[in-house]
């Protein structure tokens, strides 16, 4: 007897209740975010492509002086 109480005691829920519950933690959460304002996100935005662009700049440099100069050896 002891032994089925505590097997139903240690009884995980089924699978699909806790992915459920899971989604509305989820979303309750999502909704206690502050999301930034939409001119925030285009100049955050703009300032990482600009500096994508410096890098891909920067190594493309560096990737041609390297070719470059194996060329000459």
């Amino acid at each position: 007897m002891a032994n089925n109480a505590t097997k139903s005691k240690n009884k995980k829920p089924n699978w699909f209740r806790r992915v459920g519950a899971k989604f509305k933690e989820t979303f309750s959460e999502l909704k206690r975010v502050s999301w930034p304002k939409f001119t925030t996100v285009l100049k955050t935005t703009g300032v990482v492509l600009t500096i994508v662009l410096a890098f891909l700049v920067v190594v493309t440099g560096v990737d041609s002086l390297f070719s470059w100069l194996l060329g000459k050896l």
